[in-house]
């Protein structure tokens, strides 16, 4: 038997909850991972946002295809399916905390960490993630004994709603939407950003570059950012194109041009990233929306490169509303969230020369 790691966001642990919990269900982009699972098994579920252990799915069969709608009336996007029988289903307040200094000790991804840093995060980045077999048997051995003998562990029912997206309708379908209270705004007057933040971004456009450059990409980069950036690569600065090889209009030039890191093919943009710069991050997401909006058929990866702590943000906003019913499709579908971390871990691959830029991917996090 074989533990493997199933993640839920407060939206959809309230649907799962509200089925009879006979079906699991993933994204198309598990298909591979969900070959790996077989009957027998059992999925350890985890409360993204609440952070927080709240069952235990034994693998009956599957993996399977159906797009019939189960955790909602329509457009269920969860498609790559096992049917599965509940060995453990906690109410949110039964939720094992992944701080509690139980669980926390005992993790081989977290107890080597210090509480407030984000390194042990990227073994929760996503579902059906193989656990380590010490993890797996203590995290079900945990949720067994919690459901014997509840222990409660007080949610705050008002920031729980926060956490719980909303659903609107589209021309074409229906879609989650998150609406940001006025205390998760950014609009106000922000701190000035200290040096080595600015420092970091740089280097981490740097590690972009460096990436792209080794997967031979030509590598656009921004010219108010150009040499701060070209000082901290480590390949060869030659691929830093010098001018944008596109045909488009002034306006979707200039806000190309902008944009932190570009990875291009010949004259088509493969991949395009921004960096975090500032306590904010709704401004790079707003320049991956102006580029959809001013060309919805441009058929690029969208990628939002932020610490782990600002995870959460990123995916607030581009779950908002305005961003949820772009004509191409929602952005939070098409622009996925990278932490430094993860870039870091990417870097290194051995022999990225030879890799497909495929697996930038399977470092990528998707809005639940």
């Amino acid at each position: 038997m074989a533990y493997y790691l199933n993640l839920f966001s407060p939206e959809t642990y309230e649907a799962f909850s509200n089925s009879d919990r006979s079906i699991s269900g993933f994204r198309p982009r598990q298909r591979n991972a969900s070959k790996r699972v077989e009957p027998g098994d059992r999925l350890i579920c985890y409360m993204t946002k609440l952070s927080r252990w709240i069952g235990i799915l034994e693998v009956v069969e599957g993996p399977f295809e159906d797009s019939t709608p189960i955790f909602y009336a329509e457009d269920d996007p969860f498609v790559v399916r096992f049917r599965v029988r509940p060995v453990v289903w906690l109410n949110k307040e039964h939720g094992i905390p992944i701080h509690e200094d139980e669980v926390w000790s005992a993790l081989t991804f977290t107890r080597d960490h210090e509480y407030g840093r984000t390194g042990w995060t990227g073994k929760l980045r996503v579902s059906l993630g193989l656990l380590e077999d010490e993890d797996g048997e203590f995290l079900n051995g945990m949720l067994e004994r919690q459901a014997e003998s509840p222990k409660v562990y007080p949610v705050d029912e008002d920031d729980y709603k926060k956490l719980v997206s909303h659903r609107v309708r589209r021309a074409d379908r229906t879609v989650s939407v998150s609406v940001p209270s006025a205390d998760d705004s950014d609009d106000e007057v922000q701190p000035a950003v200290p040096p080595v933040d600015v420092r970091e971004s740089f280097k981490i456009q740097a590690l972009l570059a460096d990436i792209g450059s080794l997967m031979g990409f030509k590598i656009w980069l921004p010219r108010s950012d150009r040499a701060r950036v070209e000082a901290s690569m480590s390949a060869d600065s030659k691929s830093v194109l010098d001018v944008l090889p596109l045909n488009y209009d002034d306006t979707t030039l200039k806000t190309i041009e902008q944009i932190d890191v570009l990875w291009l093919k010949g004259r088509s943009i493969m991949r395009a990233f921004e960096v975090e710069q500032t306590t904010s991050v709704y401004s790079g997401i707003l320049r991956m929306a102006d580029l959809l909006a001013l060309q919805p058929n441009m058929d690029i990866k969208l990628h939002i490169v932020a610490p782990a702590a600002r995870r959460d943000k990123v995916f607030t906003e581009v779950r908002r509303p305005v961003f949820s019913l772009l004509d191409r499709a929602p952005l939070a579908e098409i622009c996925t969230f990278i932490s430094y971390d993860s870039l870091r871990e990417l870097s290194q691959q051995h022999h990225l020369a030879h890799l497909s830029d495929s697996v930038v991917d399977e470092y990528t996090e998707e809005a639940e």
